[in-house]
């Protein structure tokens, strides 16, 4: 999920610099809703790796 997180960033740098607007807008949009929910299973894998006890 990281990946694609990484390629929606590229892909919006991409196209702000070209000057795509709308496209960098919708490409760093996703970009974000995917780092935010890659950093939300990572910090549940760590919760959950420790253990409960």
């Amino acid at each position: 999920m990281l990946y694609y997180t990484i390629i929606f960033l590229v892909v919006a740098l991409v196209a702000g610099v070209l000057g795509f607007g709308g496209i960098a807008s919708a490409a760093s949009g996703i970009a974000k809703a995917l780092f935010v929910i890659f950093l939300i299973l990572f910090v549940l894998s760590l919760v959950a790796g420790r253990g409960w006890a």
